[in-house]
């Protein structure tokens, strides 16, 4: 584990791994997730990429920042990586609240932006996730990360992998569960105080923009990747079929698969182009 400097002067503890002498990746996980958020990617990007998985505040190496959180300064916290290492641009993917986080690097810091991959993610917050995050918050305060082991996961995973079960469910649970309850509604508490606003600003947004969901996500459905691919001109559109919101997770080589024929057919060309 590495570590890099926030502009507050909070320690973010960062991975890096994959090919010394490639093109480098950002990689940026969701609510309650650390790095290991992106374990069933680690093989596929590491052959093509050299990649920098980030502990968001309050989860993994960064468990110890102070609250409140907000996703401006995860956003800002990512980029103190890439100062870290002395990286100008990167490919940059984000899941979830990684996407939102990287939809505000792509706006605030477009000159370090190569390629833009935003995964299970959303733009705005409408009422009812908005009271499903608050449930989730005041369920966890409650009683602990164990309120999230049965109904929160089911959010998470779809119907296919929760008849299977087994390995894919479990790995899901580690990942989730492993933040502390403090933490967890910190970062709750980070997603529900970003402006809808923000939405506005995509427009601007000028790099290669791949936008892939799950048929069955329930947490950030079709309508949400809709919704970005159409604010974000030079976009994507990739539905996953029968994949839910962990999709990088319950599905891995179909995700890898999609991401990565993305990069070599749209950043790499765009790039030359450039």
């Amino acid at each position: 584990m590495k570590i890099a400097t926030a502009s507050d002067a909070v320690p973010i503890a960062y991975e890096a791994y994959g090919r010394a002498d490639a093109e480098p990746m950002l990689m940026i996980q969701g609510l309650g997730a650390d790095s290991h958020g992106w374990a069933l990617q680690r093989m596929a990007f590491g052959r093509r990429f050299r990649c920098f998985t980030v502990d968001n505040r309050g989860v993994g190496g960064t468990a110890g920042a102070p609250h409140p959180f907000s996703l401006e300064q995860m956003a800002h916290d990512a980029i103190a990586v890439l100062d870290a290492e002395g990286i100008e641009r990167a490919h940059v993917m984000g899941a979830s609240m990684g996407g939102v986080i990287s939809q505000m690097i792509a706006v605030r810091h477009p000159e370090r932006v190569r390629s833009l991959v935003l995964a299970c993610t959303a733009c705005s917050n409408p009422p009812w996730r908005r009271e499903l995050l608050t449930e989730w918050a005041d369920a966890v305060e409650a009683r602990g990360m164990s309120a999230m082991a049965g109904e929160g996961l089911r959010w998470m995973v779809g119907p296919r992998l929760q008849r299977r079960f087994g390995v894919w469910l479990n790995l899901m649970a580690r990942i989730v569960l492993g933040a502390t309850p403090e933490s967890f509604v910190a970062q709750v508490q980070a997603i529900l105080a970003v402006d809808d606003d923000v939405r506005f600003e995509l427009e601007g947004i000028r790099v290669p923009t791949l936008v892939i969901t799950g048929t069955q996500d329930l947490l950030t459905p079709l309508g949400d990747a809709e919704e970005l691919h159409e604010l974000i001109p030079k976009s994507r559109l990739f539905e996953l079929r029968g994949a839910a919101h962990a999709l990088m997770v319950e599905a891995p080589n179909a995700y890898n698969r999609a991401v990565l024929e993305f990069l070599e057919q749209a950043a790499v060309p765009a790039r030359a182009a450039s």
